[in-house]
């Protein structure tokens, strides 16, 4: 290998792991516990688990979703998230950027990806997120959820 080649390849690892780098900052407990609970919100999800996807929120949890007003509490939360007939999520990722934990409080923002599925025609989805997590009874639910798509 060339120097060149070598500085080339360099170079692109270190832009990598720049590029994908994730920063976590407080208790491994608690970041591994959000990340834990991150992944399942999105297997109910893809599992249409209404009722579980829900008991991820705190009972005061809210939700900002885009080109809608706020909406509060479980059971306006289940409603708004469950999907209509004949429609299913194939696929669901989210994908932290930066967790930070403050004591009983916590937020995470990044990206989430997905398909999903209606009458066998397959669709995209993408966008960035941030999650306020509140910590109750040593467990991580989210408080504030706001998200928007990014355009494919």
């Amino acid at each position: 290998m060339t120097r060149l080649q070598i500085k080339s390849t360099l170079l692109l690892l270190l832009f990598s792991i720049h590029f994908y780098a994730q920063e976590y900052s407080g208790s491994g407990e608690d970041i591994n516990k959000i990340i834990e609970n991150t992944r399942n919100f999105s297997k109910a999800y893809k599992d249409a688990e209404y009722d579980k996807l829900t008991s991820f929120y705190s009972k005061d949890g809210k939700i900002f979703p885009a080109g809608a007003d706020i909406i509060v509490g479980h059971e306006a939360i289940k409603k708004r998230w469950t999907l209509p007939k004949g429609t299913k999520i194939v696929s669901h990722k989210v994908t932290p950027k930066e967790i930070k934990v403050i004591e009983d409080y916590a937020y995470d923002y990044g990206y989430y990806e997905g398909s999903s599925s209606r009458k066998k025609e397959v669709s995209t989805f993408k966008g960035k997120y941030v999650i306020v997590w509140k910590k109750v009874n040593d467990d991580w639910k989210i408080y504030l959820d706001i998200w928007n798509n990014i355009d494919n």
